[in-house]
């Protein structure tokens, strides 16, 4: 968008193009003046209709689409007693016929996951929306010549000259904190990412405005129910959310991994369906990270048709691979199980029903447990008692990096002197505050101006809509880990096959309810998904429901002291790395050292600086002479 300025289709093609993979079935551009969409499909409804850009009847309405609408045979139906006239199957067309109805408000009537962008001639207004949850992907960035261009993916932003490209040191403090860059921030100052459940309005020859927020995790308490209410409602609402994210025109499944999420989704997927479920699963060939067994239990339980391939646990090989898939650091190494999974599934299908967001609804993660626990010491004493004693303990007490996290006294002495949301974010960050100090340089905490990248959960925790603790932390996971973390990790590695992916239990429906639920129904006596595993007693067996939960681990200590190690020390000692100014060579050294020598573990912060080394290697930073620069914190 560029006021009435002619846009080069060329640049717009290159934009498209490197968008390929996310929907390589059909491509197709649309300029006229001041405007210009290009739209990649991956043809999932309505195979021969919906190419997009869509447009309305007379066609002063355009749109450009990503996601599925799973309610839009309903909202079809009633918009076609307003008067508004289809020409097309296609659940695209329903946003179209959606904006002309209610305008804006168009997102409040839509069940899906989606970021979209629609251009209103007209009014000479471009309208863009993101999903509530942040499923599907929306950066935009506004250039030194006043275009605004926006793409799933911050590559598309990446193709064009005048992007400016200076590393944001904000992005880069929260990066090393997170694993993740979280949004709004990408790691270039020049572009943004639009919040989940938030619009952006743009109106030509006008300032670009702050986005709009449409939507919020309620966690309004419900009426008094009986645990058993409670159980029969939660099946009902799971099964009606997963039915609704079953329509498709292509082959269908599900990842099955053996966990209590996955298999409660297969579980209704089977109760539902009219034949038999295309379900897949990766095998390790170590069994200290192999579940595949769980999963065939459950798939012989549920007579799906299983898939199972066993990788290589040392499957390092994917590191300039996920480097080219994220744009930006992104340091989770279960990205590289994921990316095998996704694999696999395309091999049948080009649909997959995912469990993710079972943990973040129900509290299902250690980190959720350890949290409550430290929080009843907490409450126990003032925080001006805390901090200073515990604040004392954690500076004196040894780190006991090979130790169970219960009983690594520093960290939890650490985290007790700090409140709930501080404790929280020094207990989940990848790298705590103690470590940041000293992997940066004095010149770059100088660039910092003393920002912190906590600062991120206290903003969300100060605008919460509940002060119950578990329901808190739960709410800053929804808006930090679930779409900087999980659903990016799952989005890139899905769209790099052209698999779409979805997630029944992060419907919003389900999500608004599940808020509503107490914190005792979620976490009691030490254990997660209470109710969850409770309410599928009748569907899964106490092995799936009840031991001890795995993951998609990967073994980087390991790794990192035997098949990666030259590559590592290559890497975190790489000139052009220490040039950007960012980080403390004596520090860098010093844990390369100590972790090959087996003296203490550093996997977790070696592999984020490691995959730094990797963004920049690909944003074109192999030598000192060409790295991105750092921008001065605003």
């Amino acid at each position: 968008m560029q006021g009435g300025r002619a846009i080069d289709r060329h640049l717009l093609h290159r934009m498209n193009e490197s968008q390929f993979h996310r929907g390589p079935v059909e491509g197709d551009l649309h300029l006229e003046p001041g405007l210009a969409f290009g739209h990649r499909r991956l043809s999932i409804i309505a195979l021969e209709a919906g190419l997009q850009p869509l447009f309305n009847e007379d066609e002063t309405i355009a749109l450009v689409f990503n996601g599925e609408i799973y309610n839009f045979r309903e909202l079809r139906a009633e918009l076609q007693g307003l008067g508004h006239v289809f020409r097309t199957p296609s659940d695209s067309e329903t946003i179209v016929h959606a904006y002309e109805q209610w305008g804006e408000d168009c997102v409040g009537h839509l069940r899906g996951m989606f970021a979209f962008a629609i251009w209103d001639r007209p009014k000479q207004t471009l309208f863009l929306a993101r999903d509530r949850i942040g499923i599907k992907p929306m950066h935009y960035a506004i250039l030194g010549d006043g275009m605004f261009a926006f793409g799933s993916e911050l590559k598309s932003l990446l193709t064009l000259p005048n992007l400016k490209r200076e590393i944001d040191p904000l992005a880069v403090e929260e990066y090393f904190a997170y694993g993740y860059v979280p949004e709004p921030r990408t790691i270039f100052t020049g572009a943004k990412k639009l919040l989940p459940g938030h619009t952006l309005t743009l109106r030509v020859g006008q300032p670009v405005p702050e986005s709009k927020q449409y939507w919020e995790v309620p966690f309004v308490p419900h009426a008094a129910m009986s645990e058993r209410e409670m159980e029969e409602q939660l099946v009902e609402r799971l099964r009606e959310a997963v039915k609704s994210h079953l329509i498709s025109d292509v082959p269908l499944g599900a990842f099955l991994s053996g966990g209590v999420d996955s298999s409660a989704v297969v579980a209704m997927m089977a109760g539902v369906s009219d034949g038999a479920v295309n379900t897949c699963s990766i095998a390790f060939n170590d069994p200290a990270f192999d579940e595949s067994e769980y999963a065939r239990q459950v798939a012989a339980q549920y007579q799906t048709n299983h898939q199972c391939e066993t990788v290589d646990k040392d499957d390092y090989g994917l590191l300039d691979t996920l480097a080219a898939l994220y744009d930006e650091p992104y340091a989770d190494s279960s990205a590289i199980p994921t990316y095998r999974v996704c694999q696999l599934a395309r091999k049948r299908v080009t649909v997959a029903l995912s469990g993710d967001g079972g943990d973040e609804n129900f509290a299902g993660s250690r980190r959720h447990r350890m949290a409550m626990g430290e929080n009843r010491v907490r409450s126990l004493l003032p925080l001006a008692v805390r901090k200073p004693v515990f604040g004392v303990l954690g500076a004196v007490y040894p780190k006991a990096d090979w130790a169970p996290r219960v009983f690594r006294a520093k960290t939890t002495f650490e985290a007790l002197a700090r409140d709930l949301t501080e404790g929280y974010f020094h207990g989940v960050s990848i790298n705590n505050d103690r470590i940041r100090s000293q992997l940066f340089s004095s010149g770059f905490k100088q660039k910092l101006q003393g920002y912190r990248a906590v600062e991120v959960m206290r903003g969300y925790a100060k605008n919460a809509p509940t002060d119950d603790p578990l329901s808190l932390i739960q709410y800053l996971d929804m808006k930090t880990y679930l779409p900087g973390d999980i659903l990016t990790k799952v989005d890139r590695a899905s769209m790099a096959h052209a698999l779409e992916v979805r997630v029944p239990l992060l419907d919003h429906q389900f999500v608004e309810w599940v808020s509503g639920l107490p914190s005792s129904s979620k976490l009691r006596n030490g254990e997660g998904k209470h109710i969850f595993k409770k309410a599928l007693q009748p569907y899964l067996s106490e092995d799936i429901l009840y031991r001890k939960k795995q993951g998609f681990s990967i073994p980087l200590a390991a790794w990192l002291r035997g098949p990666l190690a030259d590559a590592m020390r290559r890497a975190v000692l790489n000139p052009a790395l220490l040039d950007t100014g960012i980080f403390n060579p004596a520090f860098l050294k010093q844990m390369v050292e100590e972790h090959q020598s087996g003296a203490k573990d550093h996997s977790t912060t070696l592999w984020s600086v490691l995959m730094f080394d990797a963004f920049l290697r690909k944003n074109g930073a192999a030598s000192s002479d060409t790295a991105p620069a750092i921008a001065a914190a605003a």
